[in-house]
């Protein structure tokens, strides 16, 4: 998919191997790397790893995301779940009571670049890309059509969602995979994302009811006071009645 537009290129980075996978080696990402670990749970943080390498060893291969800004798409990719609740410490400041978990991400790590950041390499384009590839990287009839460095973030969060059967043109291979899987090892992932997705639907709904994260509510708490009833949507939309309203004379 070709973005409707291209971020300029970046000066070459230092690179470092995970798992057989080159990526940048910045300070800025090594500091992401512990932010992440401090927030997370075994099983998330692995996740955050994998979609990374994934991300990349995908990205490098697609003609339209080779150019990337590879330090934003590292960037992403690593702090792309911190609005996952569970793995937080106690009082954390980086998760909301009103807020989807990919809007609490993407604040955070907007955030953590205005404060770890150099304010000159990382200018308001460059935070906002960072923003829209956590924000939007649920949404795959939007994401994909977004800047190089959002495709490049969710190529390789779905990735470890679908695995290497599901990817069109055999973009990863089982043998790549099964490399950086060995090193990051799933550790109950899927267990782990039902978890946080019924947390979030028992102790913030409201920011459920348009997403997936109330897919999981509607499946495993109907009867547990749960219900999207109501507050779809197309229910809201269609119980308009501005229509019949006349504008006072």
């Amino acid at each position: 998919m070709t973005p409707a537009t291209t971020s300029p290129p970046t000066p070459i980075l230092a690179t470092k191997h995970l798992a057989g996978v080159a990526v940048p080696d910045t300070p800025l990402v090594t500091a992401a790397l512990e932010f992440a670990r401090q927030h997370s749970t075994d099983y998330t943080y692995n996740h955050l790893i994998r979609s990374l390498l994934f991300g990349f060893i995908i990205s490098d291969k697609l003609p339209q995301t080779q150019t990337r800004d590879r330090e934003a798409h590292a960037i992403a990719a690593i702090l792309h779940d911190l609005g996952f609740p569970l793995g937080h410490p106690p009082h954390t400041a980086v998760l909301s009571s009103d807020k989807r978990f990919e809007v609490d991400g993407a604040n955070a790590a907007r955030d953590f670049l205005k404060r770890e950041a150099d304010p000159q390499s990382w200018d308001k384009h460059r935070l906002q890309l960072v923003w829209d590839a956590i924000a939007l990287h649920t949404i795959g009839s939007v994401i994909f059509h977004k800047e190089p460095e959002c495709q490049a973030c969710s190529y390789g969060i779905w990735a470890d969602f679908q695995g290497p059967d599901r990817l069109p043109g055999g973009v990863l291979t089982w043998e790549e995979y099964h490399r950086v899987a060995k090193e990051y090892p799933r550790l109950g992932l899927m267990k782990g994302v039902k978890e946080n997705m019924l947390h979030l639907c028992k102790t913030k709904p409201e920011t459920t009811y348009d997403n997936t994260v109330g897919e999981w509510g509607d499946r495993y708490l109907q009867g547990e006071g749960y219900s999207r009833e109501g507050k779809l949507t197309q229910y809201l939309l269609e119980t308009c009645d501005l229509d019949d309203k006349e504008p006072p004379q």
